[in-house]
């Protein structure tokens, strides 16, 4: 069994917020982790809904046509 004192741990950290860049509570306290606000929140949310998060993915065979076989 873990006989590790956990007292003095503080269950927030200041991390980056992934939107502005400023400085954002991790923890309870902020209910929009890892965002420093809901307006934060909601900016990234409409990037990901608009696609503007993408992975860029090069065309592979079949999307060029190459292998054109006829199914039977």
């Amino acid at each position: 069994m873990d006989q590790t004192d956990h007292s003095n741990t503080n269950p927030n950290r200041i991390v980056r917020c992934p939107s502005c860049g400023g400085d954002s509570v991790y923890g309870p306290a902020n209910p929009a982790r890892p965002f420093c606000s809901d307006r934060c929140k909601n900016m990234d949310f409409g990037a990901w809904a608009s696609e503007n998060f993408r992975v860029p993915a090069q065309a592979g065979a079949d999307d060029l046509g190459l292998d054109e076989t006829p199914l039977q």
